[in-house]
């Protein structure tokens, strides 16, 4: 695989990086990533009971995960979570060298992590975000199309309208993220100047993701139509079609509150979904290529897929 401006930024060897799912991105799953040459991730969720706690988890995981590989690996934090800053200081506090916020401003804390000595990537969702979160001093940024799983920026543009502009537009390494799964994916974000890739949805379907059997086998079953977006607050939300789901969007096309919503929703019931399985108890997120998903693979499997695959489609295209 091509090595891209990324690879050096992140000290990587191929241009992967995992997406922070944020109960699910545990130390296990990020060394595992890393260990295959690209960049796994851990999330302060991952690996805690339900009722656990964020900052004692996170510490934990990132004890872990240094334990496991000797490799780059980052930490995701959403910056809408009421204790980011506890989290980051954590993560500095270990060491952290690369970091992956969202959700927020950049401004908040990109400069105090880079006198850290870290590197931030920014997610975004329009070119406007994109300008933004250069100009606040990030050294890449992850435009991220309505086609990802989870929570997506209020502009709900396709990546490939989306990431061209903003390549166009900003003078550090943007990342593709959204509806990427397979070798395809890349060669397409890269022929549009993406300088790597985010895969999440791919990474639940892997061997070392802690998530239950029942929200694997619900994304290797999906097919085309089977995820939808529900906007909740004005936030484009991508799950899979489950009872839960198609209740929240009754409840949002008949005019209930977004308090009401957000009592059915519950506290942590993502946990329930995700982790013990029970699919119409919490969401599920997932993008919208699940379609491609097809088995449940090593890491190492899915890394080398994705290398191997992207050097024959390159190699084809070359001789074309």
């Amino acid at each position: 695989m091509k090595r891209l401006r990324i690879c050096d930024l992140l000290s990587i060897e191929h241009p992967i990086i995992q997406g922070g799912m944020l109960w699910l991105a545990t130390a296990q799953l990020a060394a595992a990533v890393s260990n295959a040459g690209a960049l796994g991730v851990v999330s302060p969720l991952a690996g805690m009971q339900k009722d656990g706690d964020p900052a004692a988890n996170f510490a934990d995981q990132l004890i872990r995960v240094k334990e496991l590989t000797a490799r780059s690996f980052g930490v995701n934090i959403p910056l809408n979570l009421p204790y980011a800053d506890v989290l980051l200081d954590i993560a500095v506090r270990e060491q952290v060298r690369i970091f992956i916020t969202a959700a927020g401003s950049p401004n908040r804390f990109s400069h105090l992590l880079k006198e850290a000595g870290a590197s931030v990537l920014h997610l975004v969702g329009s070119v406007k975000q994109a300008l933004h979160a250069q100009s606040s001093g990030v050294d890449a940024v992850i435009a991220q199309g309505i086609e990802a799983a989870a929570y997506n920026g209020k502009s709900e543009l396709p990546l490939f309208a989306l990431l061209p502009q903003v390549v166009d537009a900003v003078g550090i390494p943007v990342i593709a993220s959204g509806g990427i799964v397979d070798a395809r994916g890349v060669v397409a974000a890269t022929a549009l100047g993406a300088q790597g890739v985010q895969l999440g949805t791919r990474f639940v379907a892997v061997k070392e993701n802690i998530a239950h059997t029942n929200y694997k086998q619900a994304i290797l079953d999906a097919g085309d139509t089977d995820t939808i977006v529900a906007r909740r607050g004005g936030t484009p939300v991508r799950t899979l079609k489950t009872g839960f789901t198609l209740t929240i969007m009754e409840l949002l096309k008949s005019g209930t509150s977004e308090k009401d919503i957000s009592d059915f929703i519950g506290y942590r019931t993502n946990w329930d979904s995700q982790i013990q399985g029970d699919l119409n108890r919490g969401e599920s997120f997932c993008g919208a290529s699940a379609g491609l998903v097809k088995k449940i693979l090593p890491v190492k499997e899915v890394i080398r897929q994705l290398v191997e695959g992207y050097e024959a489609i390159a190699g084809a295209l070359k001789e074309a």
